[in-house]
């Protein structure tokens, strides 16, 4: 089948007195490359066809003549379809080749781009938004499945948040993308259309790289198990190979009471990040009363800190902590608590800078643990046949989180103001500590 993960060539094994160890050593260093560049590349143009939509909901509500609880059905809808996509597309991933399954997400991501600006209906583009979002799901999965694959679990922490951090590079690339198409159409030159069917066009061509550069697993490619190259075995490995695949989920995924914890962690995690990104527009625009385009510039300040946020988290867990993650992100999620509350107070056209800070800090702060308790400490919780599965489900659980920013804060903001907004967010950063301690023991081995 097209998405069927690709077979064991005949292995390469370091071992063989006929084939040197650095003709392994070679072809490691070239795919190991190679996988990441193309992984890394791929998710960051990912978020240029799922974030555009932010800085451009001003002028989405006033095309269509939306209100506030329009706009968060709008966002929750996306965020709905995602996440269920996005656990759907974990339990298959395992199985599936990595680079057909993130290339056709992309490529079908990006064709709704190139027409959907151009609709003038709601129902439409809530719709095919949410279309979107089905295909959107098809992208973080094989990554998972990838970086298990490819990268051994003691150097698996900073990897993996180098390579999150390609969300944040595509959030902040697409912003200033935006900003700029933005700047275009208050002088008359494009349509605000573009700034969905330019991040459309970039998508098409992207898909078609990700066809050329990536491959499935190291043993596609007649090279060993990471595991026995690096000599790197993971705190948890499948001793029953036995196991159908349905079986394996059950075990390591439905039934382990870390990945539940970690879920539910991932959820509030959610609320933060997308409660901050997506309403921060809004916030500034109408409350503050700052201009659109310099929304749009404060808009990218946040995935912009976010890049070393995440990567310094894991570099901090796997250099002073051997690769566990909660005493970096109980450090993270306390000092994100104050930053969100002096966001709310001190933002402001009369505060530039300090608004700026603020939204600097949060973007540092949230994108730390969001790649660490979603990832890195799930992948050492569970077995690596079934770590698309727990990025799913920590992922499907991130995205019902995702959805009450959208439709819930919505609510909230127009119950109690943005004051319930922002606290409903700072709340939410106090419940995650709590959750990611009682993983403490487990991150020991224990």
């Amino acid at each position: 089948m097209f998405f069927k993960s690709i077979p064991p060539f005949k292995q390469i094994e370091p071992s063989e007195e006929k084939i040197p160890d650095h003709l392994v050593a070679k072809k490691f260093k070239h795919w190991r490359w190679r996988m990441f560049i193309g992984m890394y590349i791929g998710y960051t143009i990912f978020y240029f066809t799922r974030k555009n939509i932010s800085p451009a909901l001003p002028l989405i509500s006033e095309k269509l003549d939306i209100d506030i609880i329009q706009l968060g059905i709008l966002s929750s809808v996306f965020y709905v379809v995602y996440g269920i996509g996005k656990f759907i597309s974990g339990l298959f991933a395992d199985r599936a080749n990595i680079r057909t399954f993130m290339a056709v997400g992309l490529f079908a991501a990006s064709i709704i781009h190139l027409f959907i600006g151009y609709l003038d209906s709601l129902y439409l583009v809530v719709f095919f938004w949410g279309l979107n979002g089905a295909f959107q799901s098809m992208g973080f999965p094989p990554i998972a499945k990838g970086l298990v694959h490819w990268f051994s679990p003691k150097e698996r922490a900073t990897k993996w948040t180098i390579l999150s951090s390609s969300h944040t590079a595509g959030t902040f690339g697409v912003g200033l993308l935006v900003a700029g198409i933005l700047n275009l159409y208050n002088k008359g030159i494009v349509g605000w259309e573009a700034v969905f069917y330019i991040p459309g066009i970039i998508g098409c061509l992207t898909a078609l790289f990700l066809l050329i550069t990536l491959r499935d697993r190291p043993v596609a490619q007649g090279l060993p198990e990471i595991e026995d190259y690096k000599n790197d075995k993971p705190i948890i490995e499948l001793t029953d190979t036995s196991l159908s695949h349905w079986e394996i989920l059950k075990k390591y995924i439905f039934t382990n009471k870390y990945i539940w914890i970690l879920s539910f962690a991932n959820m509030f995690i959610y609320i933060i990040r997308f409660g901050t990104l997506d309403w921060a527009t809004i916030f500034l625009y109408d409350v503050k009363g700052i201009d659109q385009v310099s929304v749009a510039i404060f808009w990218t300040l946040m995935p912009l800190a976010g890049i070393p946020g995440g990567i310094i988290a894991g570099y901090l867990a796997d250099r002073f902590w051997n690769g566990r993650c909660v005493p970096i992100n109980v450090i993270y999620l306390t000092l994100l608590t104050f930053s969100i509350i002096g966001f709310y107070y001190y933002s402001g056209p009369d505060n530039v800078i300090l608004t700026g800070v603020f939204l600097l800090l949060i973007g540092f702060l949230i994108d730390g643990p969001q790649n660490l308790i979603s990832g890195v400490q799930a992948s050492r919780v569970t077995v690596k046949e079934a770590i698309s599965g727990a990025c799913g489900m920590t992922g499907f659980f991130g995205y019902v989180g995702a959805t009450f920013s959208g439709i819930g804060l919505a609510y909230i903001t127009q119950a109690f103001g943005w004051k319930g907004m922002y606290a409903t967010c700072a709340l939410s950063a106090i419940i995650c500590i709590i959750l990611v301690m009682m993983t403490w023991k487990r991150e020991k081995g224990v």
